[in-house]
């Protein structure tokens, strides 16, 4: 294949030996491959000189992953083309380069790709959106502690363009520990506190860890922001804010909330499968039954990082198949159990309940 342009990979390593075949596999149509390592104990940097990487080692203290993309970045010679910022637990599929050569030009500063971020047992993506680390050399810098971003400070404007044949897969080790996010995220918010994406994913991080009003008062801080103008976020942040105000048994402005987020974004699935469960908890089967067709007049899926998981699978006809047996309807109740049995043959307590229906059935005869 003719070279047009040069395309140099940059990445930070710490402890990935695990990763390191497998990546140098992913990312050996590049020209040249950059990695700065942040203070490795096993057997990565050796792993990644063997495999012809240039690598530096250097320890950050106090850890900032923008700092260390940067002077990762400061490593890919002024000349290159095109960079490309991939981390050792993703893999490109295979002609990734070829699609660069293909649609890259002199005015691009950004590419778009695709990116599976999170996969199923067989490989197969559940969340899936764009993601754009491969651009120009010169202009750009990241940004923030954590959730670091990719920022333009070029000369003109930035240019990006799209491809979906470029697929990125995300392979996370989690045995991990993510207890560096919500410090960093709190120094990310104070740094910038009218930052909407950061005050988002901080509200949600006290989610995780179960300080539920410190979690409300930070997603309420991010629906007050200019910024947060995007509606899937904003419908995310009332959405953990019900789930907030159910943990602290507080139903009434659990539903308020969920409500809110329904109107929010009324194109997704999310908040009408949320306010499905909060009445199912409750008893309210033919409000579980409404909620779960609401979302089932929805057949896109969105490319965003907001995917939930429950939306797409058997829970919304799991949830249809019990209402409606509550209900006294057997066979709508067995038809969504059918299609619930769909989306996982060997779950054994999807098939109890369907071998439970078809009795019932029998005795009705």
């Amino acid at each position: 294949m003719e070279k047009k342009f040069k395309i140099c990979v940059y990445a930070i390593s710490k402890n990935e030996e695990k990763y390191v075949n497998k990546w140098l596999e992913s990312v050996k149509e590049a020209d040249d491959i950059y990695v700065l390592d942040t203070g490795s104990t096993d057997q990565t940097v050796k792993l990644l000189k063997q495999g012809g990487c240039h690598v530096k080692v250097k320890e950050i203290n106090p850890w900032r992953f923008d700092e260390a993309r940067n002077l990762s970045l400061e490593m890919v010679p002024e000349d290159t083309d095109v960079c490309v910022c991939i981390d050792l637990d993703e893999s490109f599929n295979p002609g990734w380069r070829k699609e660069i050569e293909n649609i890259w030009n002199d005015s691009c500063t950004r590419l778009r790709y695709m990116y599976h971020w999170k996969l199923d047992e067989k490989g197969n993506p559940i969340t899936y959106f764009y993601l754009d680390k491969i651009h120009s050399r010169k202009g750009y810098t990241w940004k923030h502690p954590v959730h670091e971003v990719l920022t333009y400070e070029g000369e003109g404007i930035e240019n990006f363009i799209t491809t979906d044949k470029i697929v990125l897969k995300h392979y996370p080790d989690v045995t991990k520990s993510r207890g560096s996010y919500l410090p960093l995220l709190e120094l990310s918010v104070k740094e910038d506190p009218e930052d909407d994406r950061n005050m988002h994913y901080l509200g949600r991080e006290y989610m995780f860890y179960e300080k539920w009003n410190l979690a409300i008062d930070t997603l309420l801080r991010h629906l007050s922001l200019k910024r947060a103008t995007w509606k899937d976020e904003r419908c995310a942040s009332m959405r953990f804010i019900s789930r907030c105000y159910q943990a602290l048994n507080r139903p009434i402005e659990a539903e308020m909330w969920i409500t809110k987020a329904t109107e929010e974004a009324p194109y997704v699935r999310e908040p009408w499968v949320e306010k499905a469960f909060l009445c199912y908890q409750q008893n309210r089967y033919p409000e579980v039954i409404k909620n779960c067709e609401m979302a089932l007049t929805i057949n896109q899926k969105e490319r965003n990082y907001i995917q939930e998981r429950f939306c797409f699978d058997s829970t919304i006809d799991d949830l249809l198949s019990i209402s409606y047996y509550q209900l006294g309807n057997l066979d709508q109740a067995i038809l969504h159990a059918k299609q619930a049995i769909e989306y996982n043959k060997e779950d054994p307590r999807l098939r109890k309940n369907l071998e439970f229906l078809l009795k019932e059935k029998e005795k009705e005869k």
